[in-house]
């Protein structure tokens, strides 16, 4: 289970740091990079 959470997290991690442009971007994309290893926690 915690392998899961870290292979969705660095998944996501790695797509949000990729799509990323300013720094709000990058808020936002940490933000729901949370979200989802939150969600995966449940």
């Amino acid at each position: 289970m915690v392998r899961k959470i870290i292979a969705l997290f660095a998944l996501t991690t790695s797509f949000a740091l990729g799509a990323c442009n300013t720094i709000e971007g990058v808020g936002e994309d940490v933000q729901s990079a949370g979200e989802a290893v939150e969600d995966a926690a449940d």
